[in-house]
């Protein structure tokens, strides 16, 4: 894969760079540029491989929002810290399936609009590591032993 990318880029930059007076060229490399970029970003969001940690940054008391996210499935690690603007924060981590990003975020917006948080891809994890994330569905039947 990366020599038919690394293929297409010298054969499309090499047109573009020996014509420089052909202005249609240059258009045209950057259009395909960046439309490919944004086509690549939709096709990773839609395919939703992988996971991603998500931390959230919280002044006072987290025990109400830590409670909530569990109930719905989502397992986190606390730290306590201090902030600038803050005498006490706690920091959230959690490590969510990808394809789950956008239930979480929902969530937050809703119910949690002043939380500050950021999220990562994760590159690796442990082999057989556990990620501590319940689906729905798997809760429900759970509970009735299936």
């Amino acid at each position: 894969m990366g020599i038919v990318k690394t293929g297409i880029w010298l054969l499309s930059t090499g047109l573009v760079l020996t014509n420089l007076t052909d202005y249609w060229n240059i258009l045209a490399y950057l259009a395909g540029y960046g439309i490919g970029t944004l086509l690549g970003m939709q096709i990773e969001d839609m395919i939703s491989i992988g996971d991603v940690i998500v931390r959230l940054i919280i002044p006072g008391d987290p025990q109400p929002i830590i409670a909530d996210l569990s109930t719905q499935g989502y397992g986190m690690t606390r730290i306590e810290g201090t902030g600038t603007f803050s005498h006490s924060v706690s920091i959230i981590f959690m490590i969510v399936p990808r394809k789950e990003l956008s239930r979480l975020l929902n969530i937050l917006s809703k119910k949690y609009p002043d939380i500050l948080y950021t999220i990562e891809d994760v590159r690796n994890i442990k082999q057989g590591a556990k990620i501590f994330f319940k689906d729905p569905k798997k809760r429900v039947l759970g509970f009735f032993g299936l």
